[in-house]
């Protein structure tokens, strides 16, 4: 198995268990503005760097279709993404694991001018990024009686 193979696995895992999230999340958790961020937020700021950090280049990102540039900010006063938007968000950030992972030139620099570093740790840190913000929406989740399952690889 190829290190790529398993960088893709991982992703796989992670957005297995953001689509949990998403899907498993109480309009009164997933709207609440109680918090400093939504939960809806939290799931589209996740979902962007996936989309993002996936590219060679930030020269290279096309935003998504629906993106706002103000919804990517925390916390933001912009009008929420329903929960069947991200999760067609989430569909696009999997076509993007499976096409970037593929050509992944793990000796490059980042191709981000802010991550002084290479494309293999870009993969890692983008992995600990979206796995903060699950944790996060999940331990909301958590507070409601709701379990997430726990995804340790790809499904095959």
């Amino acid at each position: 198995m190829q290190i790529t193979d398993v960088i893709n696995s991982q992703f796989h895992a992670a957005l297995d268990m953001l689509e949990q999230t998403i899907q498993r999340c109480p309009d009164t958790v997933w709207y609440d503005t109680a918090p400093r961020n939504q939960a809806w937020q939290i799931a589209y700021h996740a979902l962007f760097y996936v989309h993002l950090y996936l590219q060679p280049t930030l020269a290279d990102f096309v935003p998504w279709a629906k993106h706002r540039d103000e919804a990517n900010r925390m916390p933001t006063t912009g009008e929420p993404y329903s929960k069947d938007d991200l999760l067609g968000y989430l569909v696009l950030c999997r076509a993007e694991v499976d096409r970037r992972t593929a050509e992944l030139d793990l000796d490059a620099e980042s191709g981000f001018h802010w991550l002084p570093f290479g494309k293999l740790e870009l993969q890692f840190y983008s992995l600990r990024h979206l796995m903060m913000h699950i944790g996060e929406v999940a331990d909301r989740l958590g507070a409601q009686g709701i379990e997430v399952d726990w995804r340790g690889r790809k499904k095959t």
